[in-house]
């Protein structure tokens, strides 16, 4: 019953529809809506706003946590109602839209956002969207299965808008730590020294008299979609399982390692997943997203505490978390993505990230985001809030895609999302290049000879070899840097056949 899930009085009166809700928002203005990598979204009023869309003039701009679930963007894109969005998504037909200029998508670090919004950099949220398991006795909002940006918007929002959803188990309860930094120039700094620490509040506070609606559903969020482990992805967690031992061996780690950070999707998933077979135990994580290798770790024994922002699971996994919630509570922590994310507590922790790229130079240098330097994917996400600060930035990524017509390790990255100087590792089915301490020059060698295919090595070596003859520190030859892409334009292939 909602009623048990409400449980202050005064907010029930406030229960109305989703369309009822929808009145809320006017054209032009800025919605918050709750969700992190298809969880936790706000999910029934963004779908009332699209309908009201098809019918009347309704452009808003769009902010989240991350990407949405239940292919929210895909009908806010086709209904129309989208005119600006940021700062993360995943979704082909909104890709498209932005790609074609028809949704303006700023693409921004994840840790960023709220600090943007506190700061008035961005205009502000006029309505905040969110998620609930329940509303405290103060009105406090219980987030669900992920807290995002919500906290952030719940306090800049002149109202907000509660979606109640019964899907999920009201024992969610207990899981999150809400804490806000404090106003700059007089920050105090934040008080996080172990992944397990609690800092904040379990619930987001809000003044009620903000509260403009609350809508009772139980639409459940989406499940994972990422794939499960493969022989080459199997190869790349052995190459970084060996290079992890050898840290160890070299007493730089200990054999609980540091906490990791794992990116979403299914590279970086099955990477994590390859720990189980690890010696290595005692282990704790600090990431973004909490993925089926999180639980798997769990319970493993490997594993003995997570901290993120949400948990995004397949349909069987999460079917066994939400029905032993119990045995995983006291592990887990869900934060903030400003506090998940943060510079700060990256650095101090000393975070081991593995992070995904779309493609690697022979430098190091990465490209997350832009297919061809021109085409947007998803957003750079968190990877940069990590990669910077990490005490091992680690970037993990297939040698080849489209069945061997594109390289993943090219001579210049068309788009640079993270540079050189903060990249340490990067690792192929074919081997790991560990660039500490390397020049531009010994990077490339390793590079070239450790992480690229067979079949492109050779013209890395052509290309490489005539651009020392040149000179340079960096040597390129700037006439050719960007052959293969227009060969692959042309023909398909980066390589002529």
């Amino acid at each position: 019953m909602h009623s048990d899930r409400i449980r202050m009085p005064a907010l029930q009166s406030k229960i109305v529809s989703a369309e009822e809700a929808a009145k809320h928002v006017s054209d032009g203005m800025v919605l918050g809506l709750s969700g992190f990598t298809r969880a936790g979204e706000a999910k029934v009023v963004p779908i009332a706003l699209s309908e009201r869309a098809k019918k009347e003039k309704l452009k808003v701009t769009i902010l989240t946590g991350a990407s949405l679930g239940n292919d929210l963007d895909k009908i806010m894109t086709e209904s129309g109602l989208m005119a600006r969005r940021m700062p993360f998504q995943s979704d082909a037909a909104l890709r498209k839209a932005m790609n074609n200029g028809e949704v303006m998508f700023i693409d921004q670090h994840l840790s960023d956002t709220a600090e943007a919004l506190r700061n008035g950099q961005i205009p502000k949220v006029n309505v905040a969207i969110v998620e609930a398991c329940a509303i405290t006795e103060n009105g406090g909002i219980v987030p669900t299965t992920s807290v995002g940006n919500s906290a952030n918007f719940v306090e800049n929002a002149d109202k907000v808008i509660i979606e109640l959803n019964l899907s999920h188990p009201a024992e969610l309860e207990g899981l999150h730590d809400v804490y806000y930094p404090e106003m700059r120039p007089n920050r105090s700094p934040i008080p996080l020294k172990t992944v397990e620490q609690r800092i904040g509040l379990p619930y987001i506070p809000v003044d009620p008299a903000k509260i403009a609606a609350i809508v009772v559903h139980d639409m459940p969020d989406s499940y994972s979609n990422v794939l499960p482990p493969d022989e080459e992805t199997q190869a790349i967690a052995d190459h970084l399982i060996k290079f992890l031992e050898n840290e160890v061996e070299q007493g730089r780690l200990t054999n609980s390692l540091l906490p990791l950070q794992a990116g979403v999707g299914t590279i970086a998933n099955a990477v994590m997943h390859g720990l189980m077979k690890s010696n290595f135990t005692g282990l704790t994580m600090y990431s973004e997203v909490l993925q089926d290798s999180t639980f798997q770790l769990f319970d493993a024994g490997k594993l003995e505490h997570a901290s993120g922002c949400s948990f995004t699971l397949s349909e069987e996994m999460n079917k066994q978390v939400m029905a032993n919630l119990d045995k995983y509570k006291d592990k887990l922590v869900l934060r903030p993505q400003e506090i998940s994310n943060h510079p700060e507590i990256v650095r101090r922790l000393g975070i081991i990230a593995v992070n995904t790229p779309l493609e690697v130079d022979i430098y190091g240098n990465v490209n997350s985001t832009h297919v061809s330097g021109t085409k947007m994917m998803n957003g750079i996400g968190g990877s940069g809030d990590f990669t910077r600060n990490a005490h091992i930035s680690v970037y993990v990524t297939k040698s080849l895609a489209k069945g061997g017509s594109i390289s993943s390790v090219v001579p210049m990255v068309p788009h640079v999302d993270h540079n050189e100087h903060d990249v340490d590792v990067i690792v192929t089915e074919q081997g790991l290049a560990d660039l500490r301490g390397l020049a531009p020059r010994e990077r490339a060698r390793v590079i070239i000879d450790n992480c690229a295919h067979p079949q492109y090595r050779a013209a890395l070596n052509d290309y490489f070899d005539r651009a020392c003859a040149k000179g340079g520190q960096t040597p390129h030859l700037l006439q050719e840097a960007f052959q293969w892409y227009a060969n692959l334009e042309a023909t398909g292939q980066m390589l002529p056949k």
